[in-house]
């Protein structure tokens, strides 16, 4: 048995596609065990001094733009920079992801994630329309079922947990990796956390 990593992710973050299936890949090649926590952005950067893309400078947006660019080249990944279905909700993704977990444990949360964040950044889906959801869960071979749970009070309340213990972990942005109370922010630190994996 390997490490075990928290796993904190805004399910509409584009850094967090680049990354997923690379992370995923090393969870399983580690034997690690992951507890994947969906967060609210919306909640976590006030206390972190992040800011919506609606309120950065431009510089930085166009930084953002090239930066995205250069990582999807490089990791010969599928993505539309600015996709028909974005900014978009991130809360019901999240909890469906949650309602995976909850009901059939972290892979299958895992393969939510990644269905979900592939049809944001590279198919032109709309990840907050439930329509939307209930075709990923059957393309992933998982029941529609999981959408209604998805609503229940339990869930929501695990979001927030979930948020909660991401600011008081000290996270700031998506996607962040904890590990032994470290955290590694950001697909361009999976090294990092390999590293921090396959420690003994």
């Amino acid at each position: 048995m390997g490490h075990t990593v928290d796993y904190y992710l805004a399910p509409q973050s584009p850094w967090t596609y680049l990354g997923h299936q690379r992370f995923a890949d090393m969870v399983h090649r580690t034997s690690s065990v992951v507890r994947i926590r969906p967060m609210d952005l919306g909640k976590v950067f006030p206390v972190s001094g992040g800011l919506p893309l609606g309120q950065r400078a431009p510089q930085r947006l166009a930084y953002r733009l090239t930066e995205l660019a250069r990582f999807r080249d490089h990791l010969g990944l599928p993505m539309n920079l600015q996709p028909r279905f974005f900014p978009v909700a991130g809360d019901p993704s999240a909890r469906l992801i949650l309602a995976a977990d909850m009901a059939l444990g972290a892979d299958a949360a895992m393969k939510v994630a990644g269905a979900v964040l592939t049809a944001c950044w590279s198919q032109e889906r709309n990840i907050a329309d439930a329509q939307v959801l209930t075709e990923l869960l059957q393309e992933q071979g998982l029941p529609a079922s999981l959408l209604e749970q998805a609503q229940q009070a339990e869930v929501q309340s695990r979001y927030e947990a979930c948020t909660q213990a991401a600011i008081d972990a000290g996270v700031f942005g998506s996607p962040s990796y904890v590990i032994r109370d470290e955290i590694f922010w950001g697909q361009d630190r999976l090294d990092f956390v390999e590293r921090a994996l396959t420690q003994v």
